[in-house]
This record gives structure tokens, C-alpha cells and sequence, in this order.
């Protein structure tokens, strides 16, 4: 059955349209509630937790979803601003039953969202959506006033968060000696990560950490590296940590101001697991991942397997493969005996203990590893357009693909929370893969 409001990650649009509007949040929060209610034991009461990052739009959407919950008789902690992955915990060390993050990830400020996790800390699974957006269709009530749901406040959430960070690093190892700069995007971030790195001994230079409600991703970033670059060259630090708005992806960059991505550092982590004896079956990248990637992860003598573009499909595969470590080349990376969910500041923190736990730099740890070039272009197409509908697309897909039989490859995808095609075409040399996405894309009505 397909889902009308839940995309691949929750429910996201643009702020003042529907469905991120005051109205079908208060609507939104009352059906969650209604269907968290029905699993509660007689006497108990059901509790929840938000949490959000730094765009202004947050206190809107928090203030009417906490109604609708407490329409439906269910108890409501706020965490204020707070990582993505931080909700996941709280949720779960706070036996909760739920926990949803007000959050458009890394997108531009204008856009939010609503995504929930289960009371183990991970995403809800696809009927509870269903069951959700079963309630949204009925109309809207109300408890008696003995049955309504309070609010209250959670004050240390960001310092229990820290902790948890920081206990995922091995205890016999610290970070002294290290320089680091650490962009946290102007997002969830920006009072945790600082402090984790510092705590554990490391030298940090923060940059991205004074959110307005309206810079979170602006510039800077994951999605924007460049700032950290230039951040890492100025004072000669020894790496530089980029987080996402809502600090679930990672992007890192060494003294040099090269960049690795979410799959250099997956293949850092599978190599680093298996060394130590400590990786549990294969590992799970997705449809985007970097051939260059897989071979050298399957030269290892590792299995690999990929998912569907989006953690929730590498976390999916992972849970039935029963193995530990995933990601994806935007930096959501899973550490599954570490954390439920991907989380940036925890992949760092993985990341560094395998350089000191190796006595090597980034790049020493993927001297064996050449990435072979991507070119990903987004297209935003016209209201009505399907790729898959669309002949005179699919013989040219047809025709790269076969012209890279060999040494490359092609993918098409549509987005799962914009309207946005994405072209990914990757081959063993650059110019072949630009020529290639751009004779694919040229095709596509621009909306």
C-alpha cells in the first residue's frame, strides 16, 4: 500500500505549505498518538519525545504537534534543539515509546520535517506509518481532561547525549595531540560535537555554531565543505569534521584539505573491524555507492551488498543480514554496535580511533583505494514528468550504459523528499562520466 504523506524519510516540504503547516501538525501528533496509545498497557501512560534542530520554523511545528499528542492523551519531553541521532538514544535509554525529530536534515532552512523512531531507536517501520496516516484520514478529537497529555521539559538532554558519544570511544585511547576544526552546519549540532572532541583531549576549533534560525546549512556543512577546508588550512589543523543540519552525515578532510566522503570512510571502518577481529559478516552500501568501493571492500574478503538509496533501506538490510556496518556516500554511516541509527558525530569518533589505533592518517588508510569519478546531477523536472514513462530517456540511459559496459555505470533515482531527479553516472575517467549525465539530463523537461 503506498504511502500519501511518509517519503523515504518522514514527512518534508517547504514551511507555510502543506503538509508543513500548522494545522496538519496538530492533526499529525494526535493521529501518532492515537496509534502509540493502542499499544500501551491499562494503567500506563504513553510518553514521547521531540526534538528538532535550529531552524525557526522549529517552534511552530513543535508547539502543534505537543497539542495534537496531548489531544490524544500522550505525555510529551521536549529536548529543544538536539542531533537527530541523539533522539534515537534518548528515546530508547529513556524507555519511551516514541521519539520524532522536527528536522529537514540538509536542506535549505525554509523546508522542515517530521520524522519518528521507534522506542528501540530506530525508524518506524512502514506499517506504523500506514497505521499514522489510517488516522490522519478520520477526523480529529479529543480526550477528557482527565486523559490529556502533559509537557515537560528535558534540561541535560545535550549533556546525556555527550556522554553517550564520548563512551562509544575505545577507553584506552584519547584525542590529545590532535588539532580539529568541527563545522556543525549552524544545526543540531552546534553545542554537542564541540564538546565531545574537546572532552576526549583533542584541540577544536569550532566553526558553524552560531545558528540564527536561519543559516543551518548555509555555506557550510556536509553539504557544503568548502568552508571547513579553508577552516583546516588556516590553522593547520590535522583534520576537519563536517556534520549535516541535524548531525546524522559526516564528510571529513585531512590537512591537506582533501575530502573523503561516506564511502572512503565505510571502507575505513570495514577494514578497521575486520583487523581488530570485530566485524560481524559483510557490509551494506547502497546503489550510489563507488564501485571502487565495493571492489576494494570485496578484495578485503568481505561480503558486500547494496541497498536502496537512504539509511532506513541500509539499516533494513543490515538488521536482516545481522552485520553491523553501512552508509552511503552522503555520510549517513551506521555503526550498529555502537548506536541504532547513523549518526555523524559517533562515525567520526570511529573514524579517529581507527587512525590512532593504526598509527596512520586518512589518507594512509586508503592508499589501496582509487575512487573512480561520479558526476551526480539533481534536475528538478515538471509537475506530471516520469522518467520511467519517457522512451526517448531511456534509450539514451540504454546507450551510456552501454558505452560504459566495463567501466562504469549508470543510475537514475527520483527523489524521495523534493521533486528532483538525480543522474549519477560514474566511470573510470571524469570527462566520460560529465559527457555521459549530461547527455541524460539534457533530456529532462526543467520545471
Amino acid at each position: 500500500m503506498k504511502k500519501k504523506y511518509f517519503g523515504t524519510d518522514g514527512i518534508r516540504g517547504e514551511v507555510g505549505h502543506f503538509p508543513i503547516v500548522p494545522e496538519f501538525m496538530t492533526r499529525l501528533g494526535y493521529a501518532a498518538g492515537k496509534v502509540l496509545v493502542r499499544n500501551i498497557k491499562p494503567g500506563e501512560r504513553c510518553k514521547i519525545l521531540i526534538g528538532k534542530d535550529t531552524r525557526v520554523s522549529g517552534y511552530l511545528l513543535e508547539a502543534a504537534l505537543e497539542a495534537g499528542f496531548a489531544a490524544s492523551g500522550v505525555d510529551v519531553m521536549l529536548c529543544g534543539p538536539i542531533p537527530t541521532p541523539g533522539v534515537a538514544y534518548l528515546t530508547k535509554t529513556l524507555r519511551l515509546s516514541a521519539g520524532l525529530v522536527i528536522s529537514a536534515s540538509h536542506n535549505p532552512y525554509q523546508d522542515n520535517g517530521i520524522k519518528f523512531f521507534s522506542a528501540n531507536g530506530d525508524k518506524l517501520s512502514d506499517d506504523f506509518e500506514l497505521a499514522i496516516e489510517g488516522e490522519l484520514e478520520k477526523p480529529m478529537g479529543c480526550v477528557s481532561s482527565e486523559e490529556l497529555g502533559k509537557a515537560f521539559r528535558l534540561d541535560d538532554a545535550a549533556g546525556r547525549y555527550i556522554e553517550f558519544c564520548k563512551s562509544t570511544f575505545p577507553a584506552d585511547l584519547n584525542l590529545k595531540g590532535l588539532k580539529l576544526v568541527v563545522d556543525c552546519a549552524n544545526g543540531a549540532a552546534y553545542h554537542t560535537a564541540p564538546h565531545v572532541f574537546h572532552e576526549l583531549g583533542a584541540e577544536v576549533t569550532p566553526i558553524g555554531v552560531h545558528p540564527d534560525g536561519r543559516n543551518i546549512n548555509e555555506g557550510c556543512g556536509a553539504t557544503a565543505p568548502a568552508a571547513l577546508i579553508a577552516k583546516v588550512k588556516e590553522v593547520g589543523a590535522d583534520l576537519g569534521i563536517a556534520l549535516d543540519g541535524d548531525a546524522d552525515r559526516l564528510q571529513m578532510v585531512d590537512a591537506t584539505g582533501r575530502l573523503f566522503n561516506g564511502d572512503e570512510l565505510l571502507y575505513v571502518l570495514a577494514r578497521d573491524r575486520l583487523d581488530r577481529g570485530e566485524l560481524l559478516g559483510g557490509v551494506v552500501g547502497t546503489l550510489m555507492t563507488n564501485l571502487a568501493i565495493e571492489n576494494a571492500i570485496k578484495g578485503l574478503g568481505i561480503e558486500f551488498e547494496r541497498a536502496n538509496v537512504g539509511d532506513r533501506y541500509v539499516l533494513e538490510l543490515l538488521k536482516k543480514k545481522g552485520w553491523i556496518i553501512g552508509g552511503e556516500g552522503s555520510g549517513h554511516i551506521l555503526c550498529l554496535d555502537q548506536h541504532s541509527t547513523g549518526d555523524g558525530t559517533i562515525a567520526a569518533l570511529q573514524v579517529l580511533a581507527a587512525m590512532k589505533q593504526n598509527h596512520k592518517s586518512l589518507s594512509q588508510l586508503l592508499a589501496q583505494v582509487t575512487i573512480f569519478p561520479q558526476e551526480l546531477l539533481n534536475i528538478k523536472f515538471k509537475a506530471g514528468y516520469s522518467w520511467t514513462l519517457d522512451q526517448t530517456i531511456k534509450s539514451q540511459i540504454a546507450k551510456v550504459e552501454n558505452d560504459l559496459k566495463g567501466v562504469g555505470r549508470v543510475l537514475i533515482r527520483e527523489s524521495g523528499t523534493e521533486p528532483v531527479i538525480r543522474i549519477m553516472v560514474e566511470a573510470n575517467n571524469s570527462e566520460i562520466a560529465i559527457r555521459a549525465a549530461k547527455s541524460i539530463a539534457s533530456l529532462i523537461p526543467i520545471a
